[in-house]
């Protein structure tokens, strides 16, 4: 037989449209061209391929060798096309059989020796290859990868997953007649580990930022913590994830794919809600996504957790300016001109600023020197446009000395975790998403204050001038606010609570 023809995935941002790997061996001079639009990685697997095979003691076709990746308007990359080629270049020399290849999709990067080395994307292809079975009817759809992605794509429990050591081991699967040679189906057996995050006890005093804390984390609201330096914002923040809802299992197989794209996810993380950090000087493409082949960005390998910037105000005001959109929308779609690709973002944005340029606005030590000018401009970095968008604006005070002498003996994140699920749930049963996620016909709905609360944030909205956007809200903050008091509607002291959320910086 001198054509073979094989099924792979390309990644295009979430999406690993299907390829097909066609091989084909003529009469000529010998040479090895590999054919569409394949980049720098694919070319290269020419080199691979051939002392794989070697290695692995096959002989390797002195024939006219030509791979097509179709379809040929498709940009392929990275190293994952090296265990179809080279099953693709055996089959149509005769050397294995190829009468049931194509029961299955092929994915690995080959060493020199024959070993296969683990991807990137194999959940995404996984779940691909899954949505392709449903569509063609067929019951289960076959995966053969290297076996260091088997607890990753084993995830998606509707695929068949059969991972392999080496071409060698592939190549037996196929060759031989007993069942016990054959490669054998991965089952994952993921356990839900809660990670020993920091915890809340730690935290001496600040009771208030706590408070909103936990009200951010039962709605799913964004955060910005203000505050002098050495007041505990970045340790509240590293212990926020400790408190949020535990994640369903649709949210952790959408993390778990993203985070699969740059070859970030391992099981241990399974259900752990990510917690993304950037340094203050991280580009636009860094926090959002992007490239010549796009990958995520921080605000994607956020997703379904949380996204902590430190030092806010320090932040280039363009990369800053990014957010807007994906705090709303909860994507971000990365357009080029060859391609265009989705990831998800939707993740909690905690934030934390100093007051003012030297940090000491309000502080009890009186350092602060900064005149009225400098202080506006430094607040003026952060756009009124992106603090409306944050729910909710903290003040972190500096502790008294007499605090910072006791021993810390705060609540600590378990008990805070568990009311935080408490309200969660009442939030699912009542309209089935977080508060945060509400529509304004929603709001309408579900968040109608009483009316002395109505008539409080009325007043509220006139005297700080409010937009429409700070309005809702503020009232999607008091909903949270009365779920965490099991209250089914919103009165007054839920929203006096809310509108205190609203005004530790400028007045949005």
């Amino acid at each position: 037989m001198a054509l073979a023809v094989l099924k792979s995935r390309a990644l295009n941002g979430m999406d690993a449209p299907e390829v097909t790997v066609e091989v084909h061996l003529a009469n000529g001079l010998p040479s090895f061209t590999i054919v569409g639009l394949p980049e720098t990685e694919v070319k290269e697997s020419k080199d691979r391929v051939r002392a794989a095979l070697q290695n692995a003691r096959f002989d390797f076709p002195a024939q006219r060798i030509t791979v097509n990746l179709a379809p040929a308007d498709l940009p392929k990359e990275s190293g994952r096309f090296d265990l179809p080629i080279a099953l693709g270049i055996l089959a149509a020399s005769g050397q294995i059989p190829a009468d049931t290849l194509d029961q299955y999709e092929f994915a690995g990067e080959l060493s020199l020796s024959g070993e296969l080395r683990p991807i990137r994307g194999a959940l995404a292809m996984t779940f691909a290859i899954c949505r392709s079975a449903e569509k063609s009817a067929k019951k289960q759809a076959s995966f053969i990868l290297p076996r260091a992605n088997a607890d990753e794509a084993a995830l998606a429990t509707d695929a068949m997953i059969y991972p392999a050591d080496s071409l060698l081991r592939v190549c037996t699967h196929f060759a031989a007649n007993d069942q016990e040679s054959k490669l054998q189906r991965h089952i994952n057996h993921a356990k839900t580990v809660r990670r020993d995050y920091p915890d809340f006890a730690e935290v001496k005093g600040q009771l208030q930022a706590k408070r909103a804390l936990e009200v951010a984390a039962a709605g799913s609201h964004s955060v910005l913590m203000v505050g002098p330096p050495g007041t505990g914002k970045s340790m509240l923040a590293a212990r926020f994830p400790g408190i949020l809802p535990d994640m369903t299992n649709q949210e952790a197989l959408e993390s778990a794919a993203v985070q699969s794209l740059t070859g970030g996810f391992s099981i241990d993380k399974w259900k752990i809600r990510p917690y993304r950090a950037p340094h203050h000087t991280a580009s636009a493409v860094a926090l959002v996504g992007g490239g010549g082949t796009p990958r995520p960005g921080e605000i994607s390998l956020a997703h379904r957790g949380v996204l902590f910037l430190d030092e806010l105000p320090e932040f280039d005001r363009k990369v800053l300016e990014v957010l807007r959109e994906p705090l709303e929308s909860g994507n971000i779609t990365i357009s080029r001109a060859a391609k265009q690709a989705d990831f998800p973002a939707r993740f909690q944005l905690i934030a934390a600023m100093n007051p003012c340029p030297c940090g000491y606005l309000g502080h009890s030590n009186g350092k602060c020197r900064c005149t009225p000018d400098l202080i506006a401009r430094y607040q003026n970095k952060i756009s009124g446009p992106l603090l409306d968008r944050i729910d909710m604006q903290i003040q972190v005070g500096a502790l008294a000395h007499e605090d910072l002498l006791k021993q810390a003996t705060g609540e600590p994140s378990a008990s805070i975790h568990q009311r935080v699920e408490q309200a969660f749930e009442r939030q699912l049963h009542r309209q089935t998403k977080a508060n945060n996620l509400l529509s304004t016909a929603e709001i309408d709905l579900y968040c109608q204050p009483d009316s002395t609360a109505g008539q409080l944030l009325r007043n509220a909205m006139l005297k700080l001038n409010w937009s429409a956007r700070a309005y809702h809200r503020v009232l999607k903050v008091a909903r949270t606010i009365a779920d965490l008091a099991g209250a089914v509607q919103i009165a007054q002291p839920h929203v006096a609570e809310a509108i205190q959320y609203r005004r530790a910086l400028r007045e949005h």
